[in-house]
């Protein structure tokens, strides 16, 4: 990881942007882990890749968010410049405008069977964008979209690792479940992170989607996962539904969430709250499975 500060940044913005150099800078209160992100003056972020690994997402953006813009009902970031590498950091980087809005909780969610119904307008209004240029599922996306196998080594280890056997079976249960389909329809855009960090509300309502650094085209499932990391079972069928999502859809979609769920609890510090976040999907995983 980089060691990305304040007095980096404001080096960056003066040097390559001098006509922002007397706007005030900070960090935003959830930055995420991919990317780090200051507020530059009223109106604008800075988006800066924390390694190597995440900065062909700033090419990415800079490309298909103007494309994305006017066939979205939602604001999404609007790119406004392209930052450099330059001696002190080492990567591209982006300047955007700032949307205004919380990131989602469920405290400041009015009703959850309209925000998963806000969600899924969304999300299908991204999936109806032309993909045939677009940037196919892979390593630079971290797979989201494609084949969910390739993490099928660390999810069985870490299933292994479970020290109930009844959850042991179970989830193995779940996962060989989720790879027993393929996804054969036409490739279509994908978000690639669609997570309340990456969500925004205003008045109760989504009002933004940020954080577009994993989009790709190719299998919707990936983008499903928010049936189980935030909604409950009411919601998850409305947003289910409104994804018209079949069965083998929401069986890789479960698998998606359940990978997710299983390598945050399995590789963070027991007790810690990324850790507690894992546990708690897995939870909600196995409990909507044996309500099949």
């Amino acid at each position: 990881m980089i060691d990305i500060t304040t007095e980096l940044v404001r080096g960056l913005i003066d040097r390559q942007f001098p006509e922002w150099k007397d706007l005030a800078l900070k960090p935003v209160e959830k930055s995420g882990h991919d990317n780090r992100t200051y507020r530059l003056g009223d109106d604008m972020t800075v988006r800066l890749p924390s390694h190597e690994r995440y900065a062909s997402a700033v090419a990415k953006e800079l490309t298909w968010l103007p494309v994305f813009k006017p066939l979205l009902s939602l604001p999404i970031p609007a790119p406004v410049a392209e930052g450099k590498p330059d001696g002190d950091y080492p990567l591209p980087w982006s300047v955007n405008r700032w949307i205004e809005g919380d990131t989602v909780t469920p405290a400041n969610v009015r009703d959850l069977n309209e925000f998963a119904e806000d969600l899924a307008g969304f999300l299908k209004e991204l999936e109806a964008i032309d993909a045939t240029n677009g940037i196919p599922a892979g390593e630079q996306n971290f797979h989201r979209g494609g084949d969910l196998s390739v993490y099928d080594s660390d999810t069985r280890a870490v299933i292994g690792q479970l020290g109930d056997p009844d959850d042991r079976k179970l989830f193995a249960d779940i996962w060989e479940l989720s790879l027993a389909t393929r996804y054969e329809a036409a490739p279509v855009w994908v978000h690639g992170d669609v997570a309340v960090g990456n969500l925004l509300t205003r008045n109760g309502r989504l009002s933004g989607v940020i954080d577009f650094g994993t989009m790709g085209v190719g299998d919707p499932s990936s983008d499903l996962v928010m049936a189980w990391n935030f909604f409950d079972a009411a919601s998850r069928q409305v947003f289910l539904s409104g994804m018209r999502a079949d069965q083998a859809a929401v069986d890789r979609a479960r698998g998606w969430a359940l990978w997710k769920a299983l390598i945050t609890y399995a590789w963070n510090e027991p007790g810690s709250e990324a850790s507690n976040w894992g546990k708690r999907v897995m939870d909600v995983i196995a409990q909507d499975y044996k309500s099949l």
